[in-house]
């Protein structure tokens, strides 16, 4: 398994050796120091690696956490945890130009919204009787079949938008620049500009 942490720099074009441009997404890959290893031998229970990244001042962290001074710490499943050690640096030695990988973020936090915006209902007609009812959702309860004129678990309704956890798979590697530790992927990544991004072999 390959993975690597990043922050999401901008969107760019790259310009391939047919002509055509292909749009992008850089991002900064800082280094990523595997800061403990488990193992189904320890008392673990399982085959995993834990990565840290994204490293900070010491005095913002209590003494237990000393040795592992870092901002951002994730864990993943590997088959061979004996491939990894403590306080190795994981590097874009392990992708290629031309890998699939998949896209893990948070998406943008958009605030409370309508259901026009949240899941692109189409809205009331402005005409027939009514006004001021283009982005309304309509009845809410009732139905053919239901009796009580409750509201069913799970309708879709108005509220909090975006900040979630979302993966994009089958992106590809377009560009890697390994001295300004850029790595650049095809189409638009999840995240504001500076989130914290997971790029794991697909």
């Amino acid at each position: 398994m390959k993975f690597l942490l990043a922050r999401k720099e901008r969107m760019t074009q790259i310009f391939q050796e047919d002509g055509r441009v292909k749009a992008g997404t850089i991002l900064k890959i800082g280094p990523v120091v595997v800061t403990q290893v488990k193992s189904t031998d320890t008392k673990d229970g399982y085959n995993a690696v834990q990565v840290g990244f994204d490293t900070q001042t010491t005095k913002r962290l209590n003494k237990p956490q000393h040795s592992k001074a870092f901002k951002v710490l994730k864990e993943y499943r590997v088959e061979n945890p004996t491939d990894y050690t403590t306080g190795q640096e994981l590097s874009l030695d392990a992708f290629n130009v031309g890998d699939e990988v998949r896209i893990v973020g948070t998406s943008k936090g958009k605030g409370f919204a309508g259901v026009v915006k949240r899941y692109n209902f189409k809205g009331g007609p402005r005409t027939h009787g009514q006004k001021h009812s283009e982005r309304e959702r309509g009845s809410s309860g009732g139905g053919p079949g239901r009796a009580g004129g409750r509201v069913a678990p799970g309708m879709k309704m108005a509220g909090r938008m975006g900040g979630e956890r979302v993966t994009i798979k089958n992106l590809e590697i377009i560009h890697i620049d390994k001295n300004a530790g850029e790595i650049i992927i095809s189409g638009a990544v999840p995240g504001a500009r500076g989130s914290l991004v997971e790029v794991i072999a697909a």
